[in-house]
């Protein structure tokens, strides 16, 4: 039933290249949610090569042959002039650049475009407010490393698209003030290296949030200053740094308008 259901998925996705779509669209069966999920996961999410850094993003625009990438600034940087390799779901690699937004100033957030006469699948967007604690999400993207054994550990730099990985979770924290840079949205999901910029979705396969900050940050409390410089209190730190932290979708969809 789930090779089936799978199959299935992959003929939908196929058909409406370039369009947003929705798990719905995909199957009706809603045991198979958790499969139809990363069959979107694995269409919309790209992997960038940087000078610096290596990320993913998400395709979130689509205009002629040019196609435009969500991602996180950090991985991009501010350079100017710089070129990214983008590699697409169908392995081929594409040169990115970035473009620079307004919009989306004062966060981690960086947009990137290829061109290409390709059709690639683009992701849809969440209604900004139908996000909710408890809700089942899905987070993905390329980890810089593997485990490939107990006790052993590989570089999938060189893997390709081979590495995308796709964990489920749910919504765990929703704090009313923004931390900086944009992320407010708390969640469950394991997020390694290199899975920032990649996208979080619902169970509809829509696009809520961008991964960014991992658990357990090395630099402690300091990590989780608000908007207005303030702290959280010790019990909230302890919640909010056993959580994956993400930008959400209210803060850059006027951006993709």
């Amino acid at each position: 039933m789930y090779i089936s259901i799978l199959k299935n998925s992959e003929q939908a996705l196929a058909r409406s290249q370039s369009q947003p779509m929705l798990v719905s669209q995909v199957t009706s069966a809603e045991p198979a949610v958790a499969i139809a999920v990363p069959v979107v996961a694995r269409h919309v999410t790209v992997r960038i090569f940087a000078a610096a850094a290596t990320g993913s993003g998400a395709i979130v625009r689509h205009r002629g042959e040019t196609y435009t990438i969500l991602t996180c600034a950090h991985i991009v940087g501010e350079g100017e002039d710089e070129r990214f390799t983008i590699l697409t779901a169908d392995g081929q690699k594409h040169v990115g650049k970035r473009l620079r937004s307004p919009v989306l100033s004062g966060s981690d957030l960086a947009l990137v475009e290829f061109t290409s006469k390709t059709a690639y699948q683009v992701v849809a967007i969440a209604d900004t407010k139908a996000v909710a604690v408890g809700d089942s999400i899905y987070a993905a993207g390329f980890p810089n490393w593997q485990w490939t054994s107990a006790d052993a550990v590989e570089d999938t730099r060189t893997w390709g698209i081979k590495a995308l990985r796709v964990t489920d979770g749910e919504v765990a924290m929703l704090p009313e003030k923004s931390l900086q840079e944009g992320y407010q949205l708390g969640y469950t999901n394991e997020i390694d290296p290199g899975m920032s910029g990649g996208p979080v979705l619902n169970r509809k396969g829509q696009l809520i949030g961008i991964n960014g900050r991992l658990k357990y940050p090395p630099q402690g409390i300091s990590a989780f200053t608000f908007t207005d410089g303030s702290a959280p209190s010790e019990q909230m730190y302890q919640q909010m740094e056993a959580l994956s932290w993400a930008i959400p979708a209210k803060a850059f969809w006027q951006a993709l308008k």
